[in-house]
């Protein structure tokens, strides 16, 4: 049943209400005191890039809850509005997660603040609020940043797909407590990869909105990640600054999957500006909903 949002001749399709989304944040808890600095054995570049996630999301994460906040009174649809919700509260979960990893880094002599403090003035000042807009501009502002949102939870629901569909993390005996929460994380962006797509669309049906928006994020995302591989590599204290990274070793190390595929996630980026694209057609909700009826630290939660 689509949303009552009228759609122009190349706008977006409607967003598509699924009556049983019911998005529960689940208050997870991770014990990171035994983690080891390279959680995947002796593959400290594949540990590093997916390390960018603990960078990136506490900050980016703790944005799209404000953004999303900013956006409630904006919305028309109850349905929708319940969904908003929802993933604020999952959102905010999915930022301490991340932002414990960070202080168990800063333990074992690798020090993220720098790069942090770098990431954090990017979502606070650059695109943080606009103070002196008039109401019309400040709407406008806020519709803005949700494309931004929505583009980025497109990679992020890709990213949750592969680990949820990534042996190669278990064939390389990577940590079971990181593995958790990458599959935990990712299948809570799956489960929720629909929500900011349709509130963008919700507010604003226009095909160019969600191309502008994916022209801002998809190049940015990939620009904040790379400097994020090099960083952790540089301040890694058993490395020595000796490992550079490559897109070639990063497509060496994507084929015994241990890394998404740099091609594919590209195409993934393609998808999103197809005029009939939706969320839905990425990654399986079923699949999702299975993992976090088995995921150690979702069941810890939910028995709490």
């Amino acid at each position: 049943m689509p949303r009552s949002t009228p759609v122009p001749a190349v706008a977006a399709p409607a967003p598509r209400v699924h009556d049983s989304l019911v998005l529960e944040p689940r208050d997870v808890r991770f014990d990171w005191a035994g983690l080891p600095l390279h959680w995947i054995p002796d593959e400290p570049m594949a540990t590093h890039v997916i390390n960018v996630l603990h960078l990136l999301l506490p900050e980016g994460e703790r944005w799209f809850v404000k953004v999303f906040k900013e956006a409630l009174p904006l919305i028309r649809d109850e349905q929708l509005r319940e969904e908003v919700l929802g993933f604020i509260g999952q959102e905010a979960i999915h930022a301490q997660a991340h932002q414990e990893v960070l202080d168990h880094l800063l333990g074992q002599g690798l020090d993220p603040r720098p790069y942090v403090r770098q990431i954090a003035w990017l979502f606070q000042r650059v695109l943080g609020d606009k103070p002196g807009l008039t109401p019309a501009r400040r709407r406008e502002n806020v519709i803005e940043r949700v494309a931004f949102i929505a583009a980025i939870e497109h990679f992020t629901a890709f990213l949750g797909d592969w680990a949820l569909n990534s042996p190669g993390l278990d064939r390389a005996q990577a940590d079971p407590t990181m593995l958790d929460l990458l599959r935990w994380h990712g299948a809570e962006e799956v489960e929720h990869r629909s929500v900011a797509f349709d509130l963008m669309v919700h507010l604003d049906p226009g095909y160019l909105r969600r191309i502008r928006g994916m022209a801002v994020s998809g190049p940015l995302l990939v620009h904040l990640w790379v400097r994020g591989a090099r960083f952790l590599l540089a301040a890694d204290p058993g490395l020595d600054g000796r490992l550079k990274p490559t897109w070639r070793e990063a497509r060496r190390i994507a084929r015994r999957g241990l890394l998404p595929d740099p091609v594919k996630s590209v195409r993934s980026g393609l998808r999103y500006l197809r005029p009939g694209y939706h969320p839905t057609q990425e990654g399986s909700s079923s699949q999702a909903l299975g993992y976090l009826a088995t995921s150690p630290a979702a069941r810890a939660a939910a028995a709490h």
